[in-house]
């Protein structure tokens, strides 16, 4: 038998939200009335991560940064399709290892096709 839930069950979790969002909004109304108001040059200026930017941030980068970033996450992904495999290894038997070879014959492939297209090369 299952335990039916009323509204009244979501009545802490409703009340939880609505502090902290209260307090959320609270401290930012305060904060911008509150707090001082100097503006001064070097607070207007770019700052990034400790070093003054230089040049236009909308200069075109070189698609190879964003094709290998992709296939990074692509064969990274992959590799976390093996660890429930490998963990479950003796359970899957023989099947489990056919299976794992057909997956990594095909990873295999894709790598070998970013290889023969030059994707990895930089120059």
């Amino acid at each position: 038998m299952q335990a039916q839930s009323t509204s009244i069950d979501f009545l802490p979790i409703i009340f939880q939200v609505v502090v902290a969002l209260g307090f959320v909004v609270t401290t930012l109304v305060a904060t911008h009335f509150l707090g001082p108001k100097r503006k001064t040059s070097d607070k207007l200026e770019i700052f990034e991560a400790g070093v003054k930017s230089v040049g236009n941030a909308r200069q075109p980068f070189s698609i190879k940064y964003f094709v290998v970033a992709i296939l990074f996450v692509l064969f990274d992904i992959e590799v976390i399709f093996m660890y429930p495999w490998a963990v479950n290894f003796r359970a899957l038997k023989m099947d489990g290892m056919i299976e794992m070879f057909i997956f990594m014959g095909t990873l295999l492939l894709g790598f070998i096709y970013v290889i023969k297209k030059k994707v990895l090369d930089w120059n």
